[in-house]
């Protein structure tokens, strides 16, 4: 790291030129080649999974994505009106040209009475597709959408509902992005106090994030990634890569304070905090990549696109930041920092009893117990709620008011009922008339459910060996996202069509879009404690290495859960339950996405190590300088938690700008950070760790002497040489030899 950053410093014209070449070239590639973003994934060995396949073979053109263009009318005017249906089936000739559409059925057709409402002022047609909606472009949703929408006016209003619409009405998140980076610079410059200082930090997180996105485009042409992929990612990587420079900025301030030449100071921060970044940003791409634990294609992706986007803002925070530094010099530093400098001379950081954080962290050191009962008991009562969370997909009713979406939601709930936004299929192979006959009793048991409203007539699908593929719409009475609707599943599933097939060596699959998210939350559900126990084994086993201790991984370990459940009770609170949903911009109260939970925990348990590491890795410097337990935690807590708690502000600030934007999904993601970063930094790390550590005492540095034989010596505190060019700090967390080293340096 000393030779890194060195060499970074002295070379500075070279590394920033690498870098804008790198932004400038990887950006014009992935422009002119394009992007290619899917959100199609498989659900093996799944109902759902399974009819689709059944379809696929019987008749592919039935098989995919099927849209509902919805359409209303108000007053004396109905829909059978000649002149509305004339503009209808207008409409509807343009839908039948736009790519992959296979098949429509019109509420004027033959099978049209049961799709006009029995006010005759809704009615709906429904749109088939040969592909599942994500496996086709969002030009195909924009056309179907735009075209759709001829017939909006005159008196008719048209929706399109469905997951090809959805894509096509996706939200723009430009304005939230520009919020946050604006308001981080803002908790910047009240850090820091300079221009400088608060610019290279953006600098460096925007320089690498715009890299990455570039690279993540060009990679979805090769790997199938999420539409939200590259929102993620800056989500993410704005407020990582501004708190990775951050980190460094302030340790190569502390560096001039104390009277280090700047070149010297940038390479003892790279050589200190910069490792604690290296270190911090691994852990954050582990509990990413981790994702590939599940099985589940979908998340593949998510997990190397976000992966991607730390790993280069760690690496610029690592070479570019230096090198800008290298520029600055002095001039990092605040006008009332200079003046001090001049007039008192050097100091160190962190080791006076003025100011709020030396203070604060006296106040620990002296009734640990009291802050840690209190902040625990805090975040029992923001956690509690995680006991209540269902997992599911938000309907299209969540959709932001006017957008095509909700308006084909409200109109299918008021003409029909809600069951209409979200129809389940029953597909089922028929070999014979017996088999018929048990169709029809499927049929009428079905039917006769409390919670499904109607059942429309079987549609038999001649198939190639002779046989029919049934397909059966299923109307429930309750909304898509409804614990009724997934109940109603499961017991089709497990009882009604069970008890009517009987006997008759007939299978009969419950599927659709509306099944497909309910098996889509089962199968997560089913793998996320394989996801979470090898996260945390991973780091627990990282966190021994690096600080010989088998106490304190256990303590981040358990703290950063705390951390996470906090997050998640604050989600179910204002999404599930609907407290303060006003305040949010939360329509309706519904279920958190399925895959919202392996994401999060992924994000936040690498994010809390990252405060974890840095609090840690410094009062293990200071535990090495004095072998005072309680020294070194006072002083740790004291030199890093104005940093620490200005990083998480930043990470809030940039996380909460997030929520500003329409789609529902992206606000969970938002607040859920946003929250989970509030209690991690500001609850855990500044008082219920550094208070067990006190109370713990010197086992916090327990170590078996078998394990540290074994195991390699990493170490994330190195020797600080001072202005003189001697060693400043003589103490590093390496092995015999590396004292020797040094000794023999001196």
């Amino acid at each position: 790291m000393r030779a890194l950053a060195t060499w970074c410093v002295r070379h500075r014209w070279l590394v920033v030129g690498f870098w804008v070449v790198a932004l400038v070239v990887v950006s014009g590639i992935s422009g002119a080649v394009g992007s290619n973003y899917s959100n199609s994934f498989s659900l093996p060995k799944t109902d759902s999974t399974d009819a689709i396949n059944l379809l696929k073979a019987a008749s592919p053109k039935v098989s995919g994505d099927t849209d509902q263009i919805v359409f209303g009318t108000s007053g004396a005017t109905t829909v059978t009106d000649p002149a509305v249906e004339a503009q209808i089936n207008t409409m509807l000739a343009k839908v039948a040209k736009v790519p992959h559409v296979t098949n429509i059925v019109s509420p004027y057709g033959p099978q049209g009475a049961t799709r006009v409402s029995k006010d005759g002022h809704v009615a709906f047609a429904s749109v088939t597709f040969d592909k599942q909606a994500q496996n086709l472009k969002i030009a195909v949703a924009t056309d179907l959408v735009n075209t759709a929408k001829t017939a909006d006016g005159h008196g008719v209003t048209v929706g399109v509902a469905g997951q090809l619409a959805e894509s096509a009405v996706r939200p723009s998140f430009g304005a939230g992005t520009l919020i946050g980076v604006l308001l981080a610079g803002i908790v910047l410059w009240l850090v820091f106090g300079s221009v400088f200082a608060m610019a290279l930090p953006l600098i460096s997180a925007l320089a690498s994030l715009g890299t990455a996105v570039g690279l993540i485009g060009l990679l979805s042409n090769v790997i199938k990634m999420p539409e939200f992929s590259t929102t993620l990612v800056l989500l993410i990587g704005l407020g990582v890569g501004i708190d990775y420079a951050l980190f460094i900025v302030t340790r190569h301030r502390q560096g001039l304070i104390a009277g280090n030449d700047p070149e010297t100071s940038i390479v003892n921060a790279v050589n200190t905090s910069g490792r604690a970044v290296l270190f911090a940003g691994i852990i954050v791409c582990i509990a990413l990549l981790g994702m590939f634990a599940l099985g589940v294609s979908f998340l593949y992706g998510l997990a190397i696109a976000a992966a991607l986007g730390v790993a280069l803002t760690m690496i610029a925070a690592l070479t570019l930041l230096p090198a800008l530094l290298g520029f600055i010099g002095p001039r990092v530093l605040s006008r009332r920092q200079k003046t001090s400098l001049a007039t008192n001379g050097p100091r160190i950081v962190g080791t006076g009893t003025k100011g709020f954080w030396p203070r604060w962290a006296g106040i620990v050191q002296r009734r640990p117990v009291v802050p840690a009962a209190v902040a625990v008991v805090v975040i029992v009562c923001i956690a509690l709620p995680f006991f209540s969370l269902r997992l599911g997909s938000a309907d299209q009713g969540n959709d932001p008011a006017g957008s095509t979406t909700r308006v084909a939601y409200d109109m299918l709930a008021r003409g029909f009922g809600p069951g209409f936004n979200g129809p389940l299929e029953l597909v089922s192979v028929v070999h014979n008339s017996s088999q018929s006959a048990t169709l029809a009793r499927v049929v009428t048991d079905v039917a006769a459910q409390p919670d499904v409203q109607s059942v429309a007539p079987p549609i038999l699908i001649p198939s190639k060996n002779g046989t029919e593929v049934a397909l059966i719409n299923v109307y429930p009475a309750s909304a898509p996202q409804d614990a009724a609707t997934t109940n109603l599943v499961y017991h089709l599933r497990q009882q009604t069509i069970p008890a009517a097939v009987s006997g008759s060596q007939m299978t009969v699959l419950v599927g659709g879009t509306t099944a497909i998210f309910i098996d889509f939350a089962h199968v997560l559900s089913a793998k996320l404690p394989l996801f979470i126990g090898l996260v945390v084994l991973l780091s627990f086993l990282l966190l021994s290495v690096v600080f010989r201790s088998i106490v304190i991984p256990l303590v981040s370990a358990a703290m950063n859960v705390l951390s996470i459940g906090a997050a998640f009770g604050i989600l179910v609170a204002v999404f599930q339950w609907g407290w303060l949903g006003s305040v949010f911009g939360v329509n309706r109260a519904g279920p958190i996405e399925a895959f919202l939970p392996v994401m999060l925990f992924a994000i936040l348990f690498g994010l809390s190590m990252d405060y974890q590491v840095f609090l840690v890795t410094r009062i293990h410097e200071e535990w090495l300088k004095s072998g005072d337990n309680r020294t070194a935690v006072r002083n740790g807590l004291a030199a890093t938690g104005k940093t620490i708690t200005a990083a998480a502000l930043i990470m809030i600030l940039v996380f909460g700008s997030f929520i500003l934007g329409g789609e529902r999904v992206i606000k969970e993601f938002g607040l859920g950070l946003a929250g989970g970063i509030l209690v991690d930094a500001i609850v855990i790390r500044m008082a219920v760790v550094p208070s067990v550590m006190l109370l713990i005492g010197k086992a916090n540095w327990w170590f078996p002497k078998s394990l540290d034989r074994v195991l390699p010596h990493i170490g994330l505190e190195q020797a600080e040489t001072d202005p003189a060019g001697g060693d400043a700090d003589r103490s590093h967390s390496g092995g015999a030899d590396d004292l020797v080293t040094t000794s023999q340096r001196r």
